[in-house]
C-alpha cells in the first residue's frame, strides 16, 4: 500500500479512522482506501452519511458565526477532524479578525494536516489530545498560549461525543470542560441519534455495526440523553433540534431528509 507524502510515518494505514471516513464523506482527499472501503460499507446501509456530515459542517459554521456575533473571539474545537473548506478558524477570523482558535484531535493525520493548514496563522493551533482527557486539553501549551479561560469561549463538540462510549464517561468529560469556561461561554454540540434518520432503526443499525467492526463504536443516543450534556446551560433558541432547524440560512424544507438525522444545540453558561 502506497503511503502518501502527507501521511505521518507513525500511522497504521491498514486500519480505518473515523476522521478520515468523515473526510471522505465530505469529499476530502486525506483518506486511504481502507477508510473509503469502510465508509462505502456504512453507506450501503445509510446512503445519506455524506448529507449528515455536510449538515454537521453547515451547522458548525452557523454556530461559529452566531458566537462571533455574540462577541466571542475564542474557539476550542474538540474532535476537529481533517481540515476541509470552511473551518472554524476561517469562519471565526472572517467574522472577527484576530479571533483565536485551538483545534483538538487525536487522529495523527488530522493533527499533521491541521499543522500544515495553520502554518503562519499565529491565532490558531492544534493539540493532539482526546476529549476523554479534558486536563490534557485544558493544560496544553496551545490552550495556555491562545485561550484566556477567564473570558467567554465557544467550546465545539461537533460529531464527536457519539464516538465516546458510556463507560468512558462522556458526561463527565463535558462537565469538566464546561467547568473551565467563563460565564457567557457557549457549548456547541451535535450528536448522532436514530431519531430523525429516514430509515428503520434496524437498517441504520447496519451502518452502526460497520463502526463497531472497525473498533470505533458509534453510540446512538436519544434526544433526552443528548439533552443531558447541556445540564447547567441556558439553551439558545431554538433549543436542541435537528441540524437544519438550528437558525437556518435557507428553508429547512429544502434540505435532504438525511440532514435531519441526530440533534444540534447551543447552550450558554450562566
Amino acid at each position: 500500500m502506497e503511503r502518501p507524502a502527507w501521511a505521518p510515518r507513525s500511522i497504521d494505514i491498514s486500519v480505518p479512522s473515523v476522521s478520515r471516513m468523515y473526510d471522505y464523506y465530505l469529499g476530502g482527499s486525506h483518506n486511504f482506501e481502507v477508510d473509503r472501503e469502510a465508509a462505502r460499507r456504512a453507506m450501503e446501509f445509510m446512503p445519506g452519511l455524506p448529507k449528515i456530515s455536510q449538515a454537521n459542517r453547515a451547522f458548525m459554521r452557523r454556530a461559529v458565526r452566531y458566537a462571533a456575533g455574540q462577541g466571542i473571539t475564542q474557539f476550542l474545537d474538540i474532535g476537529s477532524g481533517i481540515p476541509t473548506f470552511g473551518n472554524v478558524h476561517e469562519v471565526a477570523q472572517a467574522a472577527r479578525p484576530g479571533a483565536r482558535v485551538v483545534y483538538v484531535d487525536h487522529d495523527p493525520v488530522a493533527v499533521a494536516h491541521s499543522q500544515a493548514v495553520l502554518e503562519g496563522n499565529d491565532d490558531a493551533d492544534i493539540v493532539a489530545a482526546d476529549v476523554r482527557k479534558p486536563q490534557d486539553i485544558l493544560g496544553s501549551l496551545q490552550v495556555e498560549r491562545l485561550i484566556d479561560l477567564n473570558r467567554p469561549v465557544a467550546l465545539l463538540l461537533v460529531a464527536i461525543l457519539h464516538f465516546v462510549e458510556d463507560e468512558d464517561d462522556p458526561y463527565g468529560a463535558v462537565a469538566e470542560l464546561g467547568q473551565a469556561l467563563a460565564p457567557g461561554s457557549l457549548l456547541v454540540l451535535t450528536h448522532a441519534s436514530y431519531e430523525g434518520i429516514p430509515l428503520p432503526p434496524e437498517r441504520a443499525g447496519g451502518a452502526v455495526n460497520v463502526y463497531q467492526d472497525i473498533r470505533n463504536p458509534l453510540i446512538m443516543r436519544s434526544r433526552e440523553e443528548i439533552a443531558r450534556f447541556f445540564e447547567g446551560y441556558d439553551m439558545v433558541e431554538p433549543g436542541l433540534v435537528a441540524m437544519p432547524r438550528w437558525r437556518p440560512d435557507t428553508t429547512p424544507e429544502d434540505e435532504d431528509p438525511y440532514a435531519f438525522s441526530g440533534f444540534a444545540g447551543v447552550g450558554r453558561t450562566a
